[in-house]
C-alpha cells in the first residue's frame, strides 16, 4: 500500500485508505481524496453547478474490488444506506481487535461531526469496540484535527472521527487515526480489510470484566483543544474585525471560542447545525455568504470552514477570495522572512496553481510537489523537515502543531502571519498572480488510463497546446482513481483559449480511448 516517490519525493503513484464491506450486498462507496480535492476547486471557481455537485458525491458504488479500495481513503456512503449501523458496528470490532495486538485493552477516541446521522453511527461503532474488550472515550461533536490531538492527548491507542467532510448531511464517513494523530499505518488497515473482506468474526464472545468501558469526555475535550489552539499564537486580535462561516459543522462552537478569547470582535454565520444543514450553501466550498458578510459588516477579513473543520478559506476585506495556494504562499514569505522557513521549502500537490510557483520562485523558496491528496503532502513534509505543506483546497499542514490539515488552526497561523504587515490583507493577496484553470474530463476506458500518454497524436497535441502558451501555462492530465475517466487540466492567461484547448484535447482522448 506504500504509494511510490520519485528521487525527487514526487508522488507517482497510489492512493490508500481503509477497506470496508457493505454487509450482505458487498457493495461499496468510496470517496479519494484527490477527488475531493478537485471538487472543491470546481467548486471554488465557480465551475460545479450544485445538481452536479450532488452527482459527483457517488464514486463507486460496484462490487468488491480490493485493488481499487486500497488505493482510498477512508470510507464514505449514505448514511443507512451504504454506511450503515451494522458496518460502523463490524468495523469497530475489526478496529479494536487489530489494535489489541499492541495493547490488549486499547483506547479508542470517537469524535464526530453535527449530522443527523452521527449519533446513530457513533454509538454503533463504540458498540464494535466495547464488545471486543476496547475502551472508549467519547468527544463529542468535534472537529476531526481535534481527534488526531486527543487521541495524542488521552495516550489512545486510535482516534476515529465520524464525518464526510464538506459533503451534504446524508453522507456520513469513517476515519481512524493512530495515538499519535497519524493516519493508520499501512499494516494496520490491511489487517483491518483482511478481516472485514474475509467476514472473519472477531468476537470471542468475551463476558463480564473483560467487556470494554465507555467513557464520556465531551465537556472537556473541546476546552482542551481550544487551549491547545490559543497555545500555538502569542498575540492578541483587539479590535479586528472577524467573520468566521462554520459550515454549520463541527467548527460551530470551537472557532468562535477561539477568537472571542484572542479579543477579536467576532461575527459568526454557519453555526446553527440542525442535523440536516451542515455544508449547505456555507462554508468553505461555498464562501459567497462570508463575502457578503464581510462586506456587511465592513470586517477586516472572513475565515470559512468546511463540516469537520479540516479546511480553510480566506476573504480579504473586499470580499474576494483567497484560497488554499495565496493562504500557504503569504504564510511561507512571511515564515521565511522570520527565519522560521525550515530548509527553504514549502509543500503542496500537482493542482497548485502555476502562479503560486511563480511567486515562491520569486522568493526563492524551493517548492516540493507531490499527488494529490494530504496524506501524501504530509509524507513529503515529514521526509523533508518542511514545516508548511498544502492544498488549493485549503487543507494545509503547519507540521510544527498538527499531524494533519486544521482549518481553525491554520486561521490562527495565517493571522499570526498577517498581523504583522502594513498593507491590507488584498493587496498581499494580489501579489501572488493566480492563473486561470480549466478542468475537463474526458470518458475513457479504464483499460487506457494508464497508457493513453504513448499514444503518438496525445503527445503531439499537448506538445502544440504547450507551444501555443508560449510558456505562460501548462497542461496536466490525471486519470481519475475511481472513475473512467481522464481529468485534463490546462493553466494559462488567457481563459477563452484555455477551454477551446482543453475541450479539443479531451475531445481526442475521449474519440481514441472511449471504446
Amino acid at each position: 500500500m506504500n504509494a511510490g516517490k520519485s528521487h525527487h519525493g514526487h508522488q507517482i503513484s497510489g492512493q490508500m485508505g481503509l477497506f470496508v464491506k457493505i454487509p450482505e450486498k458487498g457493495k461499496f462507496m468510496f470517496l479519494d481524496s484527490g477527488w475531493m480535492d478537485e471538487i472543491t476547486q470546481e467548486c471554488l471557481n465557480g465551475t460545479l453547478e450544485e445538481n452536479e455537485y450532488k452527482k459527483k458525491n457517488i464514486i463507486v458504488v460496484g462490487d468488491i474490488d480490493k485493488d481499487v479500495v486500497k488505493k482510498l481513503d477512508g470510507v464514505r456512503g449514505v448514511a443507512n444506506k451504504e454506511l450503515t449501523p451494522e458496518l460502523a458496528f463490524n468495523l469497530g470490532k475489526a478496529g479494536a481487535y487489530v489494535l489489541k495486538s499492541k495493547n490488549e485493552r486499547p483506547r479508542v477516541i470517537i469524535g464526530k461531526d453535527t449530522r443527523i446521522s452521527g449519533d446513530m453511527l457513533e454509538n454503533a461503532l463504540a458498540a464494535g469496540i466495547l464488545a471486543v474488550g476496547g475502551d472508549v472515550i467519547k468527544v463529542g461533536v468535534i472537529t476531526t484535527p481535534a481527534v488526531a490531538y486527543l487521541a495524542k492527548h488521552y495516550n489512545a491507542d486510535a482516534g476515529v472521527v465520524i464525518s464526510a467532510s464538506h459533503n451534504t448531511f446524508e453522507y456520513n464517513g469513517i476515519k481512524f487515526f493512530n495515538g499519535e494523530g497519524y493516519k493508520l499505518d499501512d499494516l494496520l488497515e490491511e489487517k483491518i480489510e483482511d478481516i472485514i473482506i474475509s467476514s472473519v468474526d472477531v468476537n470471542s464472545h468475551i463476558t463480564g470484566d473483560l467487556i470494554g468501558t465507555c467513557d464520556d469526555a465531551s465537556k472537556t475535550a473541546a476546552e482542551l483543544y481550544i487551549k491547545h489552539l490559543l497555545e500555538t499564537v502569542d498575540f492578541r486580535l483587539d479590535g479586528m474585525n472577524i467573520v468566521l462561516d462554520c459550515a454549520n459543522g463541527a467548527s460551530y462552537e470551537i472557532a468562535p471560542k477561539v477568537y472571542e478569547a484572542l479579543g477579536a470582535k467576532v461575527t459568526v454565520i454557519g453555526n446553527n447545525p440542525n442535523g440536516i444543514n451542515i455544508n449547505d450553501g456555507c462554508g468553505s466550498t461555498h464562501p459567497e455568504k462570508l463575502a457578503e458578510k464581510v462586506k456587511e459588516v465592513n470586517a477586516d477579513i472572513g475565515l470559512a470552514y468546511d463540516g469537520d473543520a479540516d479546511r480553510l478559506i480566506v476573504v480579504d476585506e473586499k470580499g474576494k477570495v483567497i484560497d488554499g495556494d495565496r493562504v500557504i504562499a503569504i504564510c511561507a514569505r512571511i515564515l521565511k522572512e522570520q527565519g522560521r522557513l525550515a530548509e527553504n521549502k514549502v509543500t503542496v500537490t500537482v493542482m497548485s496553481n502555476i502562479g503560486f510557483h511563480k511567486a515562491m520562485k520569486e522568493s526563492d523558496i524551493e517548492v516540493e510537489v507531490t499527488g494529490v491528496g494530504d496524506r501524501y503532502v504530509l509524507e513529503s513534509m515529514l521526509e523533508t523537515g518542511c514545516v508548511i505543506g498544502g492544498e488549493q483546497s485549503g487543507h494545509i499542514i503547519f507540521r510544527e502543531y498538527a499531524t494533519t490539515g486544521d482549518g481553525v488552526l491554520s486561521s490562527l497561523q495565517f493571522m499570526d502571519a498577517i498581523k504583522g504587515s502594513t498593507k491590507p490583507l488584498s493587496e498581499m493577496a494580489e501579489e501572488i498572480e493566480i492563473f486561470p484553470q480549466v478542468l475537463v474530463n474526458a470518458r475513457i476506458n479504464n483499460d487506457y488510463k494508464k497508457t493513453y500518454m504513448k499514444d503518438a497524436d496525445v503527445a503531439a497535441m499537448i506538445k502544440d497546446i504547450e507551444e501555443q502558451m508560449a510558456g505562460n501555462g501548462r497542461v496536466l492530465i490525471r486519470p481519475s482513481g475511481t472513475e473512467p475517466l481522464v481529468r485534463v487540466m490546462l493553466e494559462g492567461d488567457d481563459i477563452d483559449q484555455l477551454n477551446t484547448l482543453a475541450r479539443k484535447l479531451a475531445d481526442l482522448l475521449e474519440e481514441k480511448f472511449n471504446i
